[in-house]
């Protein structure tokens, strides 16, 4: 429980955003695969990446930290079978990659998760590997997966969903398995995977919406994780919104794949400035310079930028609530997905606190210009991104508002009430 009181004075000063959690997975999993020692600075302290670090130590990875942030990775010997059950505690990205990889390797594997993650669907990316020629057996779709290590043979396949998750999934067994593989999806996903094998020496073509990848071995090479979009997503839209505030967010990861919340800034127009915008380890970063922007007015959101902002979109509906006219989220039918159903959890909680929202099958409506009344609690269901959009909604409440179960940010942000504090 953590209770959250107005802000009448504004948000003021320079942050750091953390590392960014799709990165740090990626970099474990994939220099986990290269053979060699590594260093992964800036590496995420959340829950989530820190499963999958002990995930592949369980198959046999060394890793050692070298100071808080900096963390050296020892593949030489591959990876090796583990007799224990593999466990991606509540992450979904961790399960869903990590069996692209293991469904190659020479050993059979089980890959567990929390009663959330156990809750989530997997077939998505099982029906992708079978078609390789993958061997996994689940609980109707749903973790425990069990997977038989086999060769696997190439394939080209279109797939239904713009999903990073699934995309990666076919990338990584791609990475292993003779001939060429090629993955295409309806919208561009979020292509870490993508930038990040290419960095490591793979053998990888991008071309719009299409992906081409050969069996390639990974090079061991020092990776340094830029910060975290998502995360700073809360701390932009908090400024946005608190009258008199003026901050400035350091070392912002600004891949155009995960921009689509500061394209929504700018159309609702938002006082966002990108400054000293530079390359780091193959992605791009910059500061962002956020102000107090009253007139901000509501706007349409659906299509092709929807897989470029949907962990976003719980904060986008605290930002609508304070917009003039109406926001519309369409497209948006995955959120039901997540560690909750982000969209029957969203609009129910947000209703309690005065806010004026229809919900849809695949998204919902706001209308703007909310008094957030408060004086009530909050129920998180265990979601960390709503309990963090929550928070925002407290700071501009005529009341306090109580959240249940906010140490869940833990899983992707255990830095955002300490960070919040410095702002406040």
């Amino acid at each position: 429980m953590d209770t959250v009181l107005p802000n009448t004075k504004g948000l003021k000063g320079i942050i750091t955003v953390p590392a960014d959690k799709s990165l740090s997975h990626r970099a474990v999993m994939l220099l986990s695969m290269a053979k060699g020692k590594s260093l992964i600075k800036n590496f995420s302290s959340a829950d989530d990446p820190k499963s999958t670090l002990n995930l592949f130590a369980e198959l046999g990875v060394d890793y050692k930290y070298i100071d808080e942030k900096t963390l050296e990775i020892n593949s030489k010997n591959g990876l090796r079978y583990s007799n224990a059950p593999l466990e991606c505690g509540n992450s979904g990205t961790t399960m869903r990659l990590v069996s692209g990889i293991l469904c190659a390797q020479n050993f059979n594997s089980t890959l567990t998760g929390d009663k959330s993650l156990s809750a989530r669907p997997m077939r998505r990316i099982i029906e992708p590997l079978e078609l390789m020629g993958a061997e996994i057996s689940s609980e109707n779709g749903h973790a425990p997966l069990y997977i038989r290590g086999r060769n696997l043979h190439s394939v080209s396949y279109l797939s239904k969903l713009a999903s990073a998750q699934v995309k990666s999934a076919v990338l990584l067994a791609g990475i292993q398995t003779d001939g060429e593989t090629i993955f295409e999806e309806p919208y561009k996903s979020r292509n870490h995977t993508e930038l990040m094998l290419k960095y490591l020496g793979a053998d990888i073509k991008t071309a719009e919406t299409k992906t081409i990848v050969k069996k390639s071995q990974l090079v061991p090479k020092d990776i340094e994780i830029v910060g975290d979009i998502s995360s700073a997503a809360f701390f932009i839209a908090a400024a946005l919104i608190v009258p008199n505030s003026d901050i400035v967010i350091q070392n912002v990861g600004l891949n155009p794949t995960r921009t689509g919340i500061l394209d929504v800034v700018k159309q609702m127009g938002g006082n966002v400035e990108i400054l000293d915008m530079r390359e780091v380890s193959g992605e791009l970063v910059c500061d962002l310079r956020v102000k107090y922007s009253p007139d901000i007015k509501g706007v349409e959101i659906k299509g092709e930028i929807i897989p470029r902002l949907i962990d976003e979109i719980p904060i986008i509906a605290v930002l609508a609530s304070q917009a003039v006219g109406k926001t519309v989220v369409h497209d948006a039918q995955d959120l039901r997905n997540k560690e909750s159903d982000r969209i029957a959890v969203l609009c129910s909680e947000l209703k309690k606190i005065g806010v004026d929202v229809k919900e849809f099958p695949d998204g919902f409506e706001i209308i703007g210009k909310n008094k957030i009344v408060g004086g009530c609690e909050l129920d998180s269901h265990k979601d960390h991104r709503l309990a963090m959009s929550f928070y925002v909604a407290g700071l501009v409440a005529q009341n306090e508002i109580a959240i249940k179960d906010f140490d869940c940010v833990n899983i992707s942000l255990p830095e955002f009430l300490p960070l919040m504090a410095k702002l406040c």
